[in-house]
């Protein structure tokens, strides 16, 4: 599949690498190529620059937001939360018409200070944003209850004994993400029902982030027993 992810973070060169490992067409967008290739500073959790990391993977090409959303199936956002909507809006609601959004930011406000608090937070999310900003589009939101380690290799963790969610409007555009988490090596994938349940998941961030401070690493997941 021809899948277009935005973000040149720590999750976007992450998800972006994985998905070209199984075998998709694979382009990362951001707002000015050139602009970033010239980072020579190190990722934001200690990895290498973006500049290394993209001559190292010479199968992923680096394009603006709407280029690479013209030509994608499905556009994953891995950008900023507090930039996700302005970054789809860069991109043209044109290119995203039709196409599944698979949405795995969150909606973190570090104003002020540490842990960021969440913004939006109870009776909306920012997946449901994304849909309503894009309603020709198709929103998932899947995969934003985990570091980015932990989305591409599940197993890595516990064996991969643990879980992932997806909320979204339509069926069809969530069993599309099924199917990538299953490739990704995700075995316990949740249904829990439309984008209003998104909330739910962005909720998780909390305590995601308090379980990370008393563990001192990142390398966990949540596991619904049942």
């Amino acid at each position: 599949m021809k899948i277009a992810v935005f973000g040149t973070g720590t999750v976007g060169p992450a998800v972006a690498g994985a998905l070209a490992k199984l075998g998709h067409d694979v382009v990362i967008g951001t707002r000015d190529p050139r602009a970033t290739l010239a980072r020579t500073e190190a990722g934001p959790m200690g990895g290498v620059p973006f500049a290394q990391w993209h001559a190292e993977h010479g199968e992923i090409s680096l394009t603006t937001f709407a280029e690479a959303a013209a030509g994608s199936e499905i556009v994953v956002n891995a950008t900023n939360g507090t930039g996700s909507l302005d970054a789809l809006a860069a991109a043209g609601a044109a290119n995203l018409a039709g196409k599944v959004i698979v949405d795995i930011a969150n909606p973190l406000d570090f104003s002020q200070g540490f842990p960021p608090s969440l913004n939006p937070v109870n009776t909306d999310s920012l997946g449901e944003q994304i849909q309503r900003a894009f309603p020709d589009a198709r929103v998932v939101k899947t995969l934003n209850t985990m570091n980015a380690g932990v989305m591409v290799d599940p197993a890595s963790v516990a064996g991969g004994d643990h879980s992932v969610f997806v909320s979204g409007n339509d069926a069809d555009a969530k069993s599309v993400v099924a199917g990538l988490l299953a490739d990704l090596g995700h075995r316990d994938i949740i249904d829990l029902g439309d984008i209003t349940t998104a909330r739910g998941t962005e909720m998780l961030l909390p305590i995601w982030l308090r379980l990370w401070g008393a563990f001192g690493n990142a390398d966990f997941n949540f596991k619904i027993a049942r």
